[in-house]
């Protein structure tokens, strides 16, 4: 079936198993239909909450927290947690999606409370002590460059103008941190002429004016870029490109004394297991497997009209508020009436591929730093892997269970959706024979997961434009939560988001 895959596989290999899992683009399609007719019983409820992703999660845990219980949340895939969520192999967990938080400070306040209130972190001393099972078993992180495998994501410098480099680009970011300020989730800091000058422009355009041109820390850049943005330095904005440094850790030249890695909380499953300590009390006000198809706000309240997935039927709903918890474009697309901010907002969304491996047996070691957690290779467009069973307690040796990343040019977003997993399969196996060229043969099943449109990419403009201004203002009986808020996507960012669209509801 897969003959390219595998170097030196016989003919008599078992056929590799797989597939796609996770997600169904087809159910999103059908908003490009016609509407179907709808006469069933009418389901009724105070606040509808339109996606059951991190943002529309958080949303209904904070209705819920204030004492509000009369709410449905909706979505069209069969598993809650939108870009965090769980997968498993064989009983073995590994992601789907996201699958770290870095320990939030205190911008971060709503994730922080969450993170408390789920028993991962406490107040001793009046300083905050996390659960150590929870955060990154060591080694964290490596990196294959010239032919073996180095500590740290971050290439060595060549030479000491490189180093000159490394050191100037950290002195831009702490400079950005004093002068300007950053937060996560970034509306936290007051936005100004100079955060409006860095949105303006491309962070690779920034870079070349500020001299920063040495390729190792070039590469690096735009891998943090495509990590968090889904697309590279050349196109996502330089506000967007310093705000991944200035916002959490800044950025340490090697040789620096503050150059601690940041410590980041994981777990087998991801960020899945996030989402389902969330969902769990709010298991029995989640309706799977409905895709939205029309969001009408009339006099008396909010019409919605869903497609049962399972049924194969129309669903009809009405509430007297609805929170949009889906990606910005996707809400211009249900809302009957969206705002002139929605219709005007232009936003771009990186597809991306995640793809689980197992294993039938361990792979040889390359030299240098041993196996970690994060592994990625020097000079690769792809996000590199994480090891699913870093995390596990279990002593006993056993096969890694790996989650690759591809971050996908925009133009290949057709080409994801026509393609059969295979494809993708060979994509993903091609890419990781290129540090274990003994992967192909050792593979035993690869579960692909295919994200049309992942990640909000923060280009220039976006993040400071009055359409995103307006959208995150807006009040009443139509609210927006989504990471798209922010112009770009992560859990901190969409968190936030859901907690303040329940408290900007009109009820």
């Amino acid at each position: 079936m897969l003959g390219l895959l595998a170097s030196g596989c016989t003919t008599d290999a078992p056929p590799l198993q797989g597939g796609w899992v996770g997600t169904h683009p087809e159910r999103g399609h059908r908003l490009r239909g016609e509407l179907p007719k709808a006469d069933g019983p009418l389901k009724t409820t105070g606040v509808l909450i339109v996606g059951a992703g991190i943002a529309g999660l958080a949303c209904a845990r904070a209705l819920a927290k204030r004492g509000i219980d009369d709410f449905a949340i909706l979505d069209l895939e069969d598993q809650a947690g939108g870009n965090s969520r769980g997968h498993s192999i064989g009983g073995s967990a590994c992601p789907l999606g996201a699958h770290y938080l870095p320990l939030p400070d205190a911008q971060a306040r709503e994730v922080g409370e969450l993170l408390h209130e789920l028993g991962l972190a406490r107040e001793q001393l009046g300083r905050t002590v996390w659960d150590e099972k929870h955060l990154c078993h060591s080694p964290q992180e490596r990196l294959f460059i010239a032919g073996e495998w180095r500590d740290g994501l971050l290439p060595p410098p060549e030479g000491a103008a490189a180093q000159a480099q490394y050191r100037r680009f950290s002195d831009r970011v702490t400079q950005a941190q004093r002068e300007l300020g950053f937060a996560m989730p970034s509306h936290r800091a007051r936005w100004t002429p100079g955060h409006t000058a860095l949105d303006s422009q491309t962070f690779a355009a920034w870079l070349d004016r500020e001299g920063l041109n040495d390729s190792r820390l070039r590469w690096y850049l735009d891998y943090c870029c495509r990590d968090d943005f889904g697309a590279g330095a050349d196109i996502v904005s330089a506000w967007a490109g310093l705000h991944y440094f200035a916002s959490r850790h800044g950025f340490h030249a090697p040789g620096d004394e503050a150059g601690e890695r940041e410590p980041v909380l994981t777990w087998p499953e991801g960020n899945g297991w996030l989402s389902a300590q969330i969902v769990a009390p709010l298991h029995e006000r989640i309706h799977l497997g409905r895709t939205v198809l029309r969001v009408t706000e009339r006099r008396q309240g909010i019409e919605l009209l869903a497609w049962n997935e399972a049924a194969d039927a129309p669903e009809r709903w009405a509430a007297r508020a609805v929170v949009m918890a889906t990606p910005l474009f996707v809400s211009g697309h249900l809302l009957a009436a969206p705002p002139d901010a929605l219709r005007s907002l232009k936003q771009r969304h990186a597809p991306w591929v995640t793809a689980n491996l197992s294993l039938r047996e361990p792979l040889l070691q390359r030299p240098g730093a041993p196996p970690s957690w994060d592994n990625v290779r020097y000079g690769s467009t792809a996000l590199g892997y994480v090891d699913a069973r870093h995390q596990t307690l279990d002593p006993t040796p056993r096969a890694p269970l790996l989650t690759a990343y591809l971050a996908l040019p925009e133009t290949q977003r057709g080409e994801l959706l026509k393609q059969p997993w295979q494809h993708w399969a060979q994509v993903v196996t091609q890419e990781l024979a290129q540090t274990h060229p003994d992967l192909p043969a050792k593979l035993e099943r690869i579960d692909l997961c295919r994200f049309g449109h992942a990640m909000s990419i923060p280009t220039p403009g976006l993040r400071g434009s009055a359409e995103l201004a307006a959208l995150n203002a807006q009040r009443g009986r139509v609210v927006f939560a989504h990471s798209d808020l922010a112009g770009y996507s992560v859990f901190e960012e969409a968190y936030t988001a859901g907690v303040e669209a329940a408290a900007r509801l009109s009820l």
